[in-house]
């Protein structure tokens, strides 16, 4: 089940919230250093890591499932988020050069289903990335503090499978988020030595896991299957406005 959008932008609004962006960010900018020219594709609830590549790349977007909602984004400008279900996203094939998933992995009930769109729209020698909680760390196990406690948690053995499984083939598996999800500013002050050790001495228990995966162009094709009508039309976004579960969504039937 996914974390409603309101948590979301709430979390990230606190200190510990501010803490993970950083360090998340941190580690994807490190797997991504220059994305010039390219298309990028938030999935989930990933716009808190998009902001370093608005300047850099061709194309920055967002996607968020209809099950969570969506907030407007970027904030004062053109809006460039759309609202979806998981198995239906609204784009071409082979159209994202690099996709980015963030609380969407761990919360998707149909989640085969959500990867197999990703390969779809994702260009052939594009790259994913995915970021989800560690089931062996701290994070996974504190469901009221932060959203990497809700949904499913993986390990890296888990994650590679479920990749492959999908036509994906997992490269790197990083890790971030070693201190502890205390609400303490002090502590979330001490976070940077934390990653310093942590990544050293304890990668098992992070908090997260980071992993970056290709798509196996050679495993299988995208093929065209007649779809469903749609009822609705694909939802507008109001500027600055959250569009609730309560509301039209597209794709739903």
């Amino acid at each position: 089940m996914y974390n409603d959008v309101v948590d979301l932008r709430d979390f990230y609004a606190t200190p510990m919230g501010q803490v993970a962006r950083h360090l998340i960010r941190r580690r994807i900018r490190y797997l991504w250093p220059n994305l010039s020219g390219m298309t990028v594709l938030g999935l989930g609830y990933a716009t808190p890591y998009l902001q370093p590549f608005q300047n850099e790349a061709s194309a920055v977007l967002a996607n968020m499932p209809s099950a969570q909602g969506v907030f407007h984004w970027p904030e004062r400008e053109p809006g460039r988020v759309a609202l979806s279900d998981d198995g239906e996203l609204p784009f071409p094939d082979r159209a994202i050069d690099r996709l980015l998933i963030v609380h969407g992995v761990e919360c998707s009930e149909n989640l085969r289903i959500m990867l197999r769109e990703a390969w779809r729209v994702l260009a052939d020698g594009g790259r994913m990335i995915a970021v989800v909680p560690n089931r062996r760390g701290l994070w996974s196990r504190f469901e009221h503090r932060s959203p990497f406690g809700h949904g499913h948690p993986y390990s890296a053995g888990q994650l590679r499978k479920l990749l492959r499984d999908c036509l994906f083939t997992p490269m790197v598996i990083d890790h971030a988020l070693y201190v502890p999800p205390i609400r303490s500013r002090m502590l979330m002050r001490s976070a940077p030595a934390f990653e310093k050790v942590g990544s050293r001495w304890a990668q098992a228990v992070s908090g997260v896991l980071i992993v970056e995966a290709s798509k196996q162009i050679y495993a299988g094709t995208a093929v065209s299957s007649p779809r469903p009508v749609r009822k609705r039309p694909l939802v507008a976004l109001p500027g600055g406005n959250a569009a609730s579960q309560s509301q039209p969504c597209v794709g739903k039937r």
